[in-house]
Parts: structure tokens; C-alpha cells; sequence
């Protein structure tokens, strides 16, 4: 088994470019062994560096949505069981990443806020993460994405944010993972392959869209000035 740790100075394990690629390091690393990701400390991840999106031009937000890409579809795809240790909050970024994982065991912590809040702060989802969260969400994805709440775990537990909501939620991943590890590895890579196929198909075709529409939306002024009063509270 190996243990990824969403680690970043400062802002609760914001995802900066370097941290996205550090991850995807340490993802290919791991070589098909069975994978919890969790985040250091109280926090599993507040998602994306703001700071870094709010000063960024369009190249500079190509690489860090492309990183970010690049890992959502790399821990969807794994092909071994992932687990998401939500040890407090997932926000954004940081709840996108634990969608990518096979089980999602959170906190009980009433304190800890889930959600896809990325509309609040006006932002585009790239098109491989839109992908992944409604292949994840089904139905519920709609909700999730519109509504943009931030959720205590309960009530993630409700949206479909998590699977599960444990006092020692550590010990529940750990053993849900040992579990799953029984399985030929074969026959699970092979039955997450067939789950799974087809899901990024469409986001491939919309690569246009993103470079067209996306991009621009997260460097434009009026996302840097919302990102700015978010930065303040």
C-alpha cells in the first residue's frame, strides 16, 4: 500500500502547480499498488492555490489545469483500489481529488466543509474534471456543481460527496483497502477499465472549448477579482 500526502505550506493543502505534478510523481511511483491519498494535518485539501490562479496569465493557467487534469484522470483510472481519507476539509480541487478515488471515508468532524464550490467563485470546470465528476456523481453531479455548497460530512454524505463518514475514519480506509487488496489484481484493473471506459472520450473532443472558453474565464478580470475578495475572507 502507499500513502499519498496532499502537503503544502500555508492555505490548508492548497494544490499549486508543483504540488499537482508532485502528485502525479509520486501516483506513477506508486505502480499499481494500492493507494490512499489523504492531506497532512486537519485538512484533506481547501483545493487550488488561489493565490497562484490569481496572478497567473493564460500559460500559466494552460499548466496548472492541465496538471490538474492530467491527475484527475490518472487516480481515476489507477488500476488498483485509491481510497480518499477525508481528514477535514476537501474544497474544490480538493474534493475534485477525492471524487477521482474508488471509496471516499470522511471525517466525522462537524467542522469540515466538502463541496464543489468552483461556481461561487466563477470559475469553468476543465473538461476531463466535468467528465470525471458526472461519471462519479451521476444524477447528483448537477446539484453538486450548480448548488456550489460547502457541506458538513453528513450532509456530503447525502450529495454522494463521500461514501462514508467514520469517528476513526483512517482505520475505516485502511481496512476497506485491505479489503479490496484481496481482489486478483488483474480481474480489478481489468473490471475498472470496463467501468470506466469511455468516460474521458468526450472531454477529448472538447479540447477547443478549452482553450476557447476556459482558459480565458480563469484569467480574466473578473475572476482575479472575485478570487481576490475570496483571498481577503
Amino acid at each position: 500500500m502507499r500513502e499519498l500526502v496532499i502537503s503544502s505550506p500555508g492555505r490548508k493543502n492548497a494544490l499549486s502547480t508543483a504540488i499537482l505534478e508532485a502528485l502525479a510523481r509520486e501516483l506513477a511511483d506508486a505502480a499499481g499498488e494500492p493507494v490512499l491519498l489523504t492531506g497532512e494535518g486537519n485538512a484533506f485539501s481547501a483545493g487550488l492555490d488561489l493565490s497562484e490562479v490569481a496572478r497567473m496569465d493564460v500559460n500559466g493557467a494552460r499548466r496548472l489545469l492541465s496538471a490538474l487534469e492530467d491527475l484527475v484522470e490518472s487516480v481515476f483510472t489507477y488500476p488498483a483500489p485509491t481510497v480518499a481519507l477525508v481528514n477535514g476539509h476537501a474544497i474544490a480541487g480538493g474534493c475534485v481529488l477525492a471524487l477521482c478515488c474508488d471509496r471516499r471515508i470522511a471525517t466525522a468532524d462537524p467542522a469540515a466543509r466538502i463541496g464543489l464550490n468552483e461556481v461561487a467563485l466563477g470559475l469553468l470546470f476543465p473538461p476531463r474534471t466535468l467528465a470525471m465528476v458526472r461519471a462519479r456523481l451521476g444524477p447528483a453531479a448537477a446539484a453538486a456543481v450548480l448548488g456550489a455548497e460547502l457541506l458538513d460530512p453528513l450532509r456530503a454524505l447525502q450529495a454522494g460527496l463521500v461514501d462514508e463518514v467514520a469517528a476513526d475514519p483512517r482505520s475505516a480506509a485502511l481496512a476497506w483497502l485491505e479489503a479490496r487488496s484481496r481482489h486478483p489484481r488483474a480481474a480489478y484493473a481489468a473490471a475498472k477499465a470496463s467501468l470506466h471506459a469511455q468516460v474521458f472520450d468526450r472531454a477529448e473532443e472538447e479540447r477547443q472549448r478549452f482553450e476557447d472558453e476556459v482558459l480565458p474565464r480563469w484569467t480574466s478580470a473578473e475572476t482575479k477579482a472575485a478570487l481576490s475578495r475570496a483571498l481577503k475572507r
